[in-house]
């Protein structure tokens, strides 16, 4: 009880209260195997001033600032400019509490509906929720929709989605049904994209959906219109998952290649990376009752009141469904709403012609470093035939990443990711990306600091 601000008159107190002599006796029917039977890993207490100079010291030990990073991998670094914190303090904003209340909430169900609209344009699918936790949350939850729409168990997963995501998959569905043997696995060509052959191979009429990157984990944009051909061929749904949305604004949306829900991580599009979190996940899908009816999460839609003015309702809410228990159709207990409300802020900000400028940046600068890593001895990239957008995967010389991304960081470099650490047969491919915050200047040092090597 060190750690709570309670005096041990005020601990007396509570415990005479309900009848307690110690702290023990309260918690007695806690077992004993379930205790802790030492003092927790905390330092000693200390006063506010002390405590804020430890916490400086401990900020300093972080170096993110003062590295040029080309990390990506589902979280990218893009400009969000202050204006969006300063409206994210406003006092009837900052709080993320579903809006139970319309008429009191009005302000806070429409930042939510203009949330849903830019979700729905990006993808370009009629409907939109109101947000899940993390890109990782929204495909799991895409593949349970598509088995209550289909009414079928099996799921096909390309190698190409986030391995992080399809962890999330495996644990969501591992105690429903057959669990993890439901989930069928897509092996990628050597152009990146997902094997038709082995698509075609596993579909089978128990399949409920075919679940693909766009672009995929390792940069390249998916052929949607293909796969989209053979799963609606045998009944299955496409659902797509694109970590950096901006790429959707330099090619075609997943709507309109045949997807019918996509999935995406929001992060980019209004968050600051935050050592990982909180992000916020994008879900959209096509229109129909059953489609409504099952979508995951939150819906807020918009109406009119009894003057006829425009209003805005809090139009589905699944969790809610209490009495229904384990049929209810989303676990989702919150909707991330001041994340969402940050990414609608932004993007409001933004503007169309703003989103598709960031994303022509993005893909021009990717080119500008694909092109100057060609021209190194002993390094290639792994996908050369397959067009990508902000992200690339590159093979190494000397055939470890791992050794490359040592070798930079003392410089100030952040590299990319070592994707050995994703997948041992990996260890000489290095996942590099850039953003539209990635200066020449820093793409030249990279590309200088590879050849050194």
């Amino acid at each position: 009880m060190r750690y709570l601000p309670h005096t041990p008159e005020e601990i007396a107190a509570m415990l005479a209260k309900v009848g307690k002599g110690s702290i023990d006796e309260l918690f007695a029917d806690v077992p004993e195997e379930a205790r802790l039977h030492r003092s927790l890993a905390l330092d000693a207490p200390m006063d506010e001033p002390s405590l804020m100079r430890h916490l400086e010291d401990l900020s300093r030990k972080n170096r993110g600032s003062d590295l040029v990073s080309f990390l990506g991998a589902g979280a990218y670094d893009h400009h969000v400019p202050p204006a969006v914190d300063q409206l994210l303090l406003r006092s009837e904003l900052y709080t993320a509490y579903t809006p139970y209340q319309p008429e009191v909430a009005q302000g806070t169900l429409q930042a939510i509906f203009e949330f849903q609209t830019i979700t729905s344009e990006i993808f370009g699918l009629p409907v939109a929720n109101a947000s899940m936790y993390d890109a990782a949350s929204a495909t799991a939850e895409a593949v349970l929709f598509a088995r209550r729409i289909t009414r079928r168990e099996r799921v096909l997963v390309s190698d190409g989605v986030h391995p992080h995501y399809r962890a999330a998959i495996g644990t969501y569905i591992s105690g429903t049904g057959t669990g993890r043997a439901a989930i069928g696995r897509i092996p990628l060509g050597n152009d990146g994209q997902p094997e038709l052959g082995a698509i075609e191979a596993s579909l089978g009429d128990d399949v409920a959906a075919v679940v693909v990157g766009y672009p995929n984990f390792y940069g390249c944009v998916t052929d949607l219109e293909r796969i989209a051909g053979l799963a609606h061929g045998r009944g299955a749904l496409l659902v797509t998952v694109t970590s950096d949305p901006f790429a959707l604004s330099v090619i075609e949306p997943p709507g309109a290649l045949g997807a019918d829900v996509a999935v995406g991580e929001g992060q980019p599009l209004g968050l600051p990376l935050g050592f990982g979190g909180p992000y916020v996940g994008l879900f959209a899908c096509r229109d129909g009752r059953d489609y409504l009816q099952q979508i995951p999460g939150r819906v807020v839609g918009e109406t009119v009141d009894k003057n006829g003015e425009r209003g805005y309702v809090l139009t589905l809410s699944t969790r809610e469904q209490h009495i229904r228990r384990e049929r209810a159709t989303s676990n989702i207990c919150t909707n991330a709403g001041l994340c969402a409300l940050a990414v609608a802020v932004r993007m409001c900000l933004l503007g169309k012609s703003g989103f598709v400028e960031v994303g022509r940046q993005c893909l021009s600068k990717a080119e500008y470093l694909k092109g100057e890593i060609r021209r190194l001895a002993g390094y290639s990239l792994v996908y050369p035939s397959s067009a990508t957008f902000n992200e690339m995967c590159i093979r190494v010389r000397g055939g470890s990443a791992a050794r490359v991304v040592d070798a930079l960081e003392p410089q100030g470099i952040l590299a990319g990711l070592d994707l050995g650490r994703v997948d041992p047969a990996r260890k000489g491919d290095l996942l590099v990306a850039v953003t539209e915050l990635t200066s020449k200047e820093d793409m030249d040092r990279l590309v200088r600091a590879l050849d050194a090597i």
